[in-house]
């Protein structure tokens, strides 16, 4: 079994490229250094949401571990409010494979 965020963040209007370049070249590196997998990235018709599937691994009680080693980067620490600044709404769905 593997143990994932379902993601859907709704990107503030006009912010949507520079999102998803963020989101490739800066976060997804910081994310996998943490034990992280970014497994999906997906875009809504209207290009106002961010999709995406970020596991842990077989367990969410490797969550916490990461997290903590992901938000305790330096990268996070200076740029945790531009990462906000695209973001308008976070809705996160627990989910596990079959």
């Amino acid at each position: 079994m593997k143990a994932a965020h379902l993601r859907i963040y709704t990107i503030n209007k006009g912010y949507i490229d520079s999102w998803i370049k963020m989101f490739h070249e800066e976060l997804v590196p910081i994310m996998e250094n943490a034990g992280m997998k970014v497994e999906s990235t997906w875009l809504n018709i209207e290009k106002s949401q961010f999709i995406w599937i970020r596991s842990y691994g077989e367990s969410f009680e490797n969550y916490d571990k990461m997290t903590t080693s992901y938000k305790g980067s330096e990268w996070w620490k200076n740029n945790v409010n531009r990462v906000k600044d695209h973001i308008a709404h976070m809705e996160v769905i627990d989910i596990t494979s079959t």
